[in-house]
């Protein structure tokens, strides 16, 4: 009996050795030890985007969407200039029609403050609304997302949510609201993305909130309405757009990103380029090449204007993901630091740079200093941009492209450098402060940078031609 009791248990262990150890069979798949990543560098990368509705005259669908949402009391954010244009009016048509309760909030400002935020966040709070709907460029999208953010979190501070180090940069873990954006420019992509940027007054730097919780529940793109865009607003917008798409195409890969997050929850949003916003972003950079110059010079080229529409928001889905890098790193404090300048075209009783213009103004400097790392990219995009590649050597990759943009620019009639919108040289320790905060962004540089490297960018920027 003993002997007999033996053998069938050597017989079950030696079945045991040779069961199937397939995840689908086992449990022994659940001592796999956790993916190890060299260095700490992630392994993922994760896209997340609006859903995106895109036709001529579509805004009128508004009304019917929030009645769809069963959305009892919105909250309708704008800014002064809008308030009185088609796309506002387009949208209070709808609402009128299909019966919905708003309240609207004009009073966005043109580049948002930390305190433009707060008041927008005081009405959304007061307001208890159940909806929102955005319509507007990045400005008053961004500040919708903000309102939209803080109402669902009451008890937050401001700076909760804020990217740090300036803020504390918390995941975003709290439902937030319905946010329809109807984007009135096309160059932010701020209708697909989960960002929102504002200007930090008491650091006169720019910085902002990041997460995939704030992006847009949908973005309306009715390409009617950049048909009233002026002409520099069209330009600087499309400025943004194309360096949306080459800072995302060339940002670091996001193998390639530290540190490995220990949660999903905390990837950022800006991961690095990867292969799906590597798509976006080369599509968002043919089109600004074909369409762009076209746009500006001729208001009445609706198939130029509507494209560039796209185009941005192409350009979004891919920088939303991957992220940009040192033009935009750079431009906040160029925003930040403005002294006297008014753009043509602009509307406003403030000194602004816009966004579009500050980012792009240091391009050719920037991507001949980035161009060491993945030259082959930098040179794809120069020759999507028109330049000849046909004998370029690899090596003079960032200089190739750098003369593409300045061509581009100089076709433009884009002011002339930093310079011409008010800086000197004795402010390059000042803009050097601004950009150190901007790690977010910064560190998704192909190429790593010093203090002293960040000076001779805004050097070499100040005169570009």
């Amino acid at each position: 009996m003993a002997a007999g009791r033996e053998r069938a248990a050597r017989l079950l262990r030696q079945l045991q050795r040779a069961a199937c150890r397939c995840p689908s069979h086992s449990h022994t798949y659940s001592r796999v030890p956790e993916h190890a990543t060299l260095g700490n560098t992630d392994y993922a990368f994760e896209m997340a985007v609006s859903n995106i509705r895109y036709g001529e005259g579509v805004t009128k669908e508004v009304g019917m969407d929030l009645k769809n949402l069963g959305a009892k009391r919105v909250c309708l954010m704008t800014d002064k200039n809008l308030s009185q244009l088609p796309p506002v009016n387009a949208v209070l048509n709808s609402l009128a029609k299909y019966g919905i309760n708003f309240q609207m909030y004009d009073e966005v400002r043109v580049e948002p403050t930390d305190q433009s935020f707060l008041d927008a966040i005081e009405f959304a709070k007061k307001g208890e609304f159940d909806a929102y709907v955005a319509v507007g460029g990045g400005s008053v999208i961004d500040t919708c997302k903000a309102a939209n953010l803080y109402a669902s979190s009451p008890t937050s501070d401001f700076l909760d949510y804020v990217n740090s180090p300036i803020g504390k940069g918390k995941p975003v873990t709290v439902p937030l609201k319905p946010h329809i954006a109807v984007p009135t420019t096309a160059g932010t992509g701020s209708e697909t993305t989960g960002v929102a940027i504002f200007d930090f007054k008491e650091l006169k730097v720019k910085t902002g909130i990041a997460s995939r919780a704030i992006k847009p529940t949908l973005g309306i793109i009715d390409p009617l309405h950049t048909l009233s865009m002026p002409e520099r607003i069209v330009a600087n917008s499309g400025f943004d757009v194309l360096c949306h798409a080459l800072e995302s195409y060339t940002a670091l890969p996001y193998k390639m990103r530290s540190p490995c997050p220990s949660n999903p929850i905390n990837r950022p949003a800006y991961q690095g380029s990867n292969p799906i916003s590597d798509i976006w972003a080369l599509h968002a950079l043919r089109i600004v090449a074909k369409y762009l110059k076209r746009a500006i010079r001729n208001p009445e080229d609706r198939e130029a204007r509507a494209n560039m529409h796209l185009a941005s928001a192409f350009a979004g889905i891919g920088f939303g993901n991957a992220g940009v890098h040192l033009c935009h790193g750079m431009s906040y404090p160029i925003s930040g630091l403005v002294k006297t300048y008014k753009p043509k075209d602009y509307n406003v009783d403030h000194s602004l740079v816009p966004h579009g213009l500050s980012v792009v103004l240091t391009s050719p400097a920037v991507f001949a200093f980035t161009a060491q790392v993945h030259p082959e990219r930098h040179l794809e995009a120069a020759e999507i941009l028109g330049a000849d590649i046909r004998t370029a050597r690899i090596k003079d990759a960032g200089f190739i492209l750098a003369d593409t943009l300045r061509k581009f620019l100089f076709d433009l009639n884009v002011d002339d450098g930093l310079a011409a919108i008010g800086y000197s040289k004795a402010d390059i320790p000042a803009l050097v402060k601004g950009t150190l905060p901007q790690e977010r962004v910064t560190k998704l540089s192909p190429r790593p940078q010093t203090e002293e490297d960040l000076s001779a960018l805004f050097e070499a920027s100040m005169k570009i031609y």
